[in-house]
């Protein structure tokens, strides 16, 4: 996925890294790896009964709903003023322009290709950091390169010639999450842990229901249970279990590791596409995704 409501800032952890994985840093890195690379096939199992904007600003309002109370009761203080400001700016770019656009780009994209365009997400905030004076060390360069090769490639498969607004969905959305994660790391940051998240959960979700209701967008009544349940599962594991565990790899292990999910997601993503929701994937597009990786491999053993 692109990830869920954080930013994706490889260069640094939070506390030392661990020396041996803990069993609870395992069911963490299973959980971003699995969790997020099934989102993807989820959003697609949503669509039948939400629609894309107001699937995505359900499910952010209530995670972050969810997320709120919870931090609440254990103290944490509300988010101030321009707090609440930097979250709309950051809620609008990463959850309204990148989570909203790729369920956009689901509606006629299967998911596996989706994810995988999705991967150049951290090769594009690598190159919108040359605006703060951070330059790539050469094997980051070389990541980036590949890594654009592999989403030319990409979009001459079947997959996004047959579907121009998907491909237009997609790049929107990656640019926006890219701009997004960039500037809360540099300029706007939000209210400290988990109540900054909330926030931007919830601004974004709002944005998102609002262009819901621009786009004209209704649910059909009742959801198909299938689709109650992909929905329900994305608010709960997919917004809620993996996060946390993503932050918690961060704080207890290398950032390297906690950002492995990168080059795992396309991978998981595009076997659940083609195994169970019966997705065509070319052979050009398999070495589409290839490449991609590769460079997000380069990337990160660069920043290593």
């Amino acid at each position: 996925m692109m990830v869920p409501m954080t930013t994706l800032d490889t260069r640094r952890s939070i506390g030392a890294p661990s020396p041996s994985l803990s069993p609870l840093l395992l069911l963490c890195l299973a959980a971003t790896w699995l969790v997020w690379g099934s989102t993807y096939f989820a959003i697609k199992l949503a669509l039948p009964s939400f629609p894309p904007f107001f699937q995505m600003g359900t499910r952010f309002i209530s995670a972050g709903l969810l997320l709120t109370v919870w931090m609440r009761a254990r103290g944490a203080a509300w988010p101030n003023r321009m707090q609440w400001r930097n979250a709309a700016v950051i809620g609008a770019l990463m959850l309204g322009g990148g989570m909203g656009g790729t369920a956009v780009a689901e509606v006629s994209v299967g998911s596996g290709l989706v994810v995988a365009f999705i991967a150049v997400s951290p090769m594009l905030m690598a190159a919108l950091n040359l605006l703060w004076g951070l330059r790539p060390a050469r094997l980051e360069a070389a990541g980036i390169g590949v890594g654009l090769i592999g989403v030319l490639l990409l979009t001459q498969g079947a997959g996004f010639q047959a579907s121009p607004a998907g491909l237009a969905a997609i790049a929107i959305a990656c640019s926006s999450w890219s701009l997004g994660s960039v500037l809360s790391q540099r300029k706007l940051p939000l209210a400290p842990g988990a109540m900054g998240f909330a926030s931007e959960m919830l601004c974004g979700g709002v944005l998102l229901m609002l262009l819901s209701v621009g786009a004209g967008e209704h649910m059909v009544w009742p959801p198909t249970p299938l689709a109650f349940g992909a929905w329900a599962y994305l608010v709960v594991f997919g917004s809620l279990v993996a996060f946390n565990a993503y932050m918690l790899l961060l704080s207890r292990a290398s950032a390297g590791l906690a950002s492995s999910y990168t080059f795992v997601n396309p991978v998981i993503a595009l076997l659940l596409g083609v195994v169970f929701g019966g997705e065509l994937v070319t052979a050009t597009e398999w070495a589409a995704v290839s490449v991609i990786l590769l460079g997000v491999v380069l990337l990160l053993a660069g920043r290593r």
